[in-house]
């Protein structure tokens, strides 16, 4: 497998972001990056195609939500648009993968939920592929909670999917949710594509437990990738088709450019991303 290329989730630098945009870009750039993931893009196309292009960067993925009336976040909600309106600003961009990013933790509790996720997903393929785009999943630590025959909700969604729909596991989030990260990367084969390249010291239980006190992204002790519990390294090398490796924090430990630039480190020195 060749390497997968670097990228950073532009969720990482929400603030930087909103407050330079094109600062920010730079700053990635000059880190060595050549892609973003981009975040809440929907509302600002043009925007951000023009301070990609001037960074001398690329996004060909990106978050939004396709499977919800909100997309939830610990900062708060944002409306759903239409998934048509959600590609056709893709496209502006030059996104080639939209990734839903989470889907309440209530409707992985059930098989009809599960299916009801999958369906939606199946039924987007086709209207994405219209503006030369494909769909996609990323995890929390919800979809790991319930078990269907032996079988997590996250792996049944999986097998229920279209072979279109492209899987970006958060390795971080998936051993939250008390998986073999390695062995889920093996076991997801070509279908994953992507990878959140996240570390630091996971939860004792699962915050997206139905009887979990409520938290926050500042609650986490994330850390540079390399540093904390999770096996990046095995899971990286267990992939067999992945085309990005996206570094992200929930909470960045420090400064927010130094600590991207350290887990950038790890993955283009360690010989896991070019």
């Amino acid at each position: 497998m060749a390497l997968p290329e670097t990228s950073v989730q532009l969720y990482t630098l929400a603030a930087e972001f909103s407050a330079d945009m094109q600062g920010s870009l730079d700053k990635l750039a000059a880190i060595g990056l050549r892609n973003v993931e981009a975040f809440d893009f929907v509302r600002r196309p043009d925007e951000i195609r023009a301070a990609l292009d001037a960074a001398g960067l690329a996004a060909p993925t990106g978050h939004a939500p396709l499977l919800s009336d909100e997309l939830w976040t610990p900062d708060g909600s944002i409306p759903t648009p239409a998934p048509e309106v959600v590609f056709e600003a893709a496209a502006k961009i030059g996104i080639k993968t939209v990734i839903d990013p989470f889907v309440d933790p209530a409707r992985w509790l059930t098989l009809d939920g599960v299916t009801d996720i999958a369906d939606r997903l199946n039924a987007l393929v086709d209207t994405a592929a219209g503006f030369g785009i494909e769909v996609g999943y990323h995890n929390h630590a919800q979809e790991f909670i319930a078990d269907f025959d032996g079988q997590t909700a996250y792996e049944r969604f999986v097998a229920l999917t279209d072979e279109r729909v492209k899987i970006e596991l958060d390795l971080f989030w998936a051993l939250t949710g008390a998986q073999d990260v390695p062995a889920l990367v093996a076991r997801l084969g070509d279908r994953l594509v992507a990878v959140h390249v996240k570390d630091g010291i996971v939860p004792a239980s699962n915050p997206f437990a139905p009887d979990a006190p409520a938290f926050g992204a500042e609650s986490l002790d994330q850390r540079h990738a390399g540093t904390g519990d999770v096996p990046l390294a095995e899971a990286l090398r267990a992939a067999t088709a992945l085309e990005y490796a996206v570094i992200e924090y929930d909470h960045a430990p420090g400064d927010v450019f130094a600590d991207i630039a350290a887990s950038y480190a790890f993955l283009v020195e360690g010989g896991f991303a070019r």
